[in-house]
């Protein structure tokens, strides 16, 4: 714990009386890429607010750096909010070197680094317009830059793909991979799964404000059973033939009239090859078998229903 970058211990947080964060514990280890998931309302806006000493929680402890945050801690921190707020009357340079500054930043340092990462996210020619005069994209890319400029140890970008288009999404991708390389400690959130499957060492998924899944994304995908896509010449559900197999076979849509498609979904300890064994050995005419890819989308949308099932049925 005194080694974590972030610590959360057991913080839960009201509003009007509605919990929005419950008896969450969360550990953000030194240079890893962390991903704190959840959909829309979960709590992580108000947890990321916590950890930097922005709320205070209504009970539980928060660490920056092994200490409570303060201003000094702070410092070593970029922050991007979901709530996106520049200068619009400033340049685009100025805005940076400000908030730059603000992290203590020297004038001519500050400069030289927004020109060199405004010229990295192709933003070169913007420098001296003024943030008004910028679409959404760019906007959205000149808060990040101003989130990074000052080197800092611990990145936070709280849904910081919100308002980028694909490529400049890419480009956000790749920016985070290289500010992990460089040794910095990164947590973003997101409800978009593919980018934390894609970047994150770690993931933390919340919903109603309560932690349901800490681990890795290998782990995440463990939670989900094995799958094979088969496609046969009959048109009969094939579950009988899995029947000590599978806990699932569904219909899948078909590209031919005279085939069909179906989900097999394998029990626990269930091998791949043993769908294939059972359907040689029962005589079923395949057409084709494929192992189906696990998402971490999945794993989000059933672990979240899995919680707001427990929840209906307490009441």
């Amino acid at each position: 714990m005194k080694n974590s970058v972030l610590s959360l211990l057991n913080v839960s947080k009201r509003f009007g009386g509605k919990p929005a964060v419950r008896n969450l514990d969360l550990q953000v280890e030194p240079h890893s890429i962390t991903g704190f998931l959840g959909p829309n309302g979960a709590g992580k806006s108000t947890s990321i607010r916590m950890g930097l000493g922005i709320l205070t929680p209504d009970s539980g402890e928060v660490l920056l750096f092994g200490k409570p945050p303060n201003y000094r801690a702070l410092d070593r921190v970029g922050f991007l909010p979901e709530e996106r707020g520049l200068y619009r009357k400033m340049s685009v340079v100025a805005v940076i070197v400000h908030f730059a500054r603000l992290k203590g930043m020297k004038a001519a340092a500050a400069k030289s680094r927004a020109l060199s990462l405004l010229e990295q996210f192709g933003l070169k020619d913007a420098a001296y317009k003024k943030v008004r005069e910028l679409s959404k994209g760019m906007a959205q890319k000149v808060q990040i830059i101003s989130a990074i400029a000052h080197k800092p140890e611990f990145v936070i970008l709280d849904e910081p793909f919100s308002g980028l288009d694909p490529v400049n999404q890419q480009n956000l991708e790749d920016i985070i991979r290289e500010l992990a390389a460089s040794g910095t400690t990164v947590l973003f959130s997101t409800h978009v799964m593919e980018h934390a499957e894609r970047l994150c060492d770690r993931i933390v998924l919340l919903s109603r404000g309560r932690k349901i899944f800490d681990g890795s994304v290998t782990q995440a995908l463990a939670t989900i059973p094995n799958s094979v896509i088969i496609e046969t010449d009959t048109a009969d559900n094939p579950a009988k033939i899995f029947d000590n197999l599978s806990n699932s076979v569904s219909s899948l849509p078909s590209q031919s009239s005279n085939s069909y498609r179906w989900s097999v979904d394998l029990n626990k300890d269930v091998d791949v090859q043993d769908i294939l064994r059972s359907s040689v050995a029962n005589n079923l005419a395949l057409r084709g078998f494929e192992p189906a890819k696990r998402h971490l989308h999945e794993v989000f949308v059933q672990l979240v229903a899995k919680d707001e099932q427990i929840a209906k049925g307490a009441k």
